[in-house]
């Protein structure tokens, strides 16, 4: 194995172009988008890439953006990935740059993704010289649900580059560590994600006369309550599941006993062993309780992300470039995988690669109390996106030289 390439002037020139990489992601953060078709983003995106001197492709079905920086001698190409698309928030930081979108709010850091990005991409062109290989860049729509990587995957991400992709590699802003660490772990980092859906079918009546009813209603309590039992009877606390019923809707006024009762929430596991076993586990517990009561239910349960998995060697790669670039003490270790999802995952599934987490709470702040991604308060320490620049190209840089 070679020695991994120098990275001490990538974090000088990276602090060099902070205040570019500020500026365009408080230009993001003003304007944001949600979904799989993001316009105004992707144009800015597409402008700093050809401002690069860099091709700039479009996706047929969605704004995504690709574009290869071609080293200068043959090698393998490896992918680096921003995410772009907002959340259906109010924004309420009181920023100077705050959303200019009523109802629509970048609360997640993938504003900072794609500046980060475009920084990484500056510093590795004024380095493609000595470069052995290729970096692809990925700059994907519809992370927050809507499976954006897989729309990418299908149109052909993963041979848009001359040669094999061999590594990926993302980062993932957040208030939850110290400004400028890096956090990861090998193997499963973050959860797969399920939507459940669950309508228990009954026959309405009068309030006051129950007994000629079949009332959907304390059924689909019991259901609540059971789907909470089954898990910690069921499950492995060392290969855990999460389930939370967040929406319970039944009945229109007081005395009239529904004919259904409709809940719906979310189920998270860090195995796909687990995932298979609870989702049986939920139908068996829902037919079961309904059966007793003498109502029926019907449950859905739709597929999402898979687990984000870590490939072990890649993990310890970007750990130890974390080390070379900022020191031991920044690079933090996660104890527990991270019960959120994230579509990179899809990516992971194709490609040896790992997906790390960037510390963005702001100095100062109580780490207990401090807004977290998806608050509609989030700030993030933007000093810390001089660290996410110089990542991104270390491990890009480090991973074509065959560190």
């Amino acid at each position: 194995m070679t020695t991994r390439p120098s990275t001490a002037s990538l974090l000088e020139d990276a602090r060099r172009l902070l205040p570019e990489v500020v500026a365009i992601r408080r230009r993001i953060h003003a304007e944001p988008e949600i979904g799989l078709n993001l316009p105004r983003t992707s144009a800015t995106v597409v402008a700093e890439l050809e401002s690069l001197g860099l091709p700039a492709a479009q996706g047929r079905t969605t704004t995504t953006v690709v574009s290869t920086i071609e080293g200068a001698r043959p090698g393998p190409t490896i992918l680096l990935r921003a995410d772009m698309d907002a959340l259906p928030l109010t924004e309420e930081t009181g920023l100077d740059f705050a959303s200019a979108v009523p109802g629509v709010m970048h609360a997640c850091g993938h504003d900072t993704h794609v500046a980060m990005l475009l920084g990484a991409a500056r510093l590795l062109v004024e380095r493609r010289e000595a470069m052995p290989g290729n970096v692809l860049l990925m700059f994907q729509p519809g992370e927050e649900g809507l499976y954006g990587a897989r729309y990418m995957l299908d149109e052909g991400l993963l041979d848009s580059s001359r040669s094999p992709v061999t590594g990926a590699f993302a980062i993932h802003i957040s208030t939850e560590y110290e400004a400028a660490t890096i956090n990861l772990r090998p193997g499963p980092e973050m959860a797969s994600a399920d939507t459940i859906r669950i309508t228990v079918r009954g026959r309405g009546g009068h309030a006051s006369a129950p007994h000629l009813a079949a009332d959907p209603i304390p059924v689909a309590a019991q259901i609540v309550l059971g789907l909470e039992v089954m898990i910690t009877r069921s499950v492995d606390v060392f290969d855990p599941a999460v389930i939370t019923i967040a929406n319970v809707v039944a009945g229109t006024t007081t005395n009239i006993i529904p004919e259904t009762a409709f809940l719906q929430g979310t189920m998270r596991t860090v195995s796909e062993t687990t995932r298979e076993a609870t989702r049986a586990n939920i139908r068996r517990v829902v037919d079961g309780i309904a059966a007793a009561n003498g109502v029926t239910a019907d449950v859905e349960i739709q597929p999402g992300y898979p687990v984000t998995v870590n490939d072990p060697a890649f993990a310890e790669f970007v750990s130890g470039v974390a080390r070379d670039l900022l020191g031991d003490e920044a690079v933090r270790p996660l104890g527990a995988p991270i019960m959120g999802a994230e579509d990179f995952s899809y990516v992971l599934q194709r490609v040896p690669g790992a997906l790390a987490f960037l510390g963005g709470r702001p100095p100062g702040l109580d780490p207990l109390t401090a807004p977290q991604n998806h608050s509609n308060r989030v700030v993030f320490d933007e000093d810390s996106l001089a660290v996410g620049v110089a990542l991104y190209a270390a491990v890009a840089l480090a991973h074509l030289a065959g560190a």
